[in-house]
């Protein structure tokens, strides 16, 4: 029986070292640790397939929280469903589930509903604190390339019969920018090709 680990965080700045760790600590060969920085919610997890496909027939698949492994339940169940068509059994080391065993099995479906739950939850409040920072005027995307006062200075430029090519080369902005600028106001705002 040979213990493959899979361990992941969601961002480049966050570190797997904790994690790892504790794989070390059960027994985990270092070449059998499967390290991944990619959000979870991320369908494309290289590293994941690839652990996947490292597991063979009396291997134990071995995470330290479902959360690092699965997206949603569903996905969760997808990934036991193919571990358990090669005879691996897996081990969430946190919440103490071995699906070696019926209780594990029912305790591990029970965990995947309810982190897609919670998932489920912190995308509302998310959407939510969202909606109330627009309303209170937060401006999200990304901040206007051209100043006010870049804005007047294009205009004035076009408006002494600059053309747009030479404006872009005078002000270092985009074909798009230098239009957006003069199409955002007043009468000599008007673009002429």
């Amino acid at each position: 029986m040979t213990l493959i680990a899979y361990i992941r965080v969601s961002s480049v700045g966050q570190s797997l070292e904790v994690q790892r760790d504790k794989m070390l600590a059960i027994g985990v060969q270092p070449d059998h640790i499967f390290e991944e920085k990619r959000s979870g919610v991320d369908a494309n997890r290289p590293v994941l397939k690839q652990a996947l496909r490292f597991a063979r027939k009396g291997d134990t698949f071995v995470i330290s929280k479902i959360d690092r492994l699965a997206r949603s339940a569903a996905d969760l169940l997808s990934i036991v469903k193919e571990l358990q068509s090669k005879g691996v059994e897996l081990r969430v080391l946190d919440q103490s589930i071995d699906t070696s065993n019926p209780a594990g099995r029912a305790m591990l479906q029970m965990l995947g509903v309810l982190a897609e739950f919670e998932t489920a939850i912190r995308a509302e409040r998310q959407m939510d604190g969202i909606a109330k920072a627009k309303a209170d005027g937060t401006k999200f995307g990304r901040k206007p390339q051209a100043t006010p006062d870049v804005v007047a200075y294009i205009r004035r430029m076009r408006a002494d019969g600059l053309m747009i090519r030479e404006i872009m080369e005078k002000v270092g902005l985009s074909k798009a920018s230098v239009y957006r600028a003069l199409s955002d106001g007043g009468p000599e705002a008007t673009v002429q090709p």
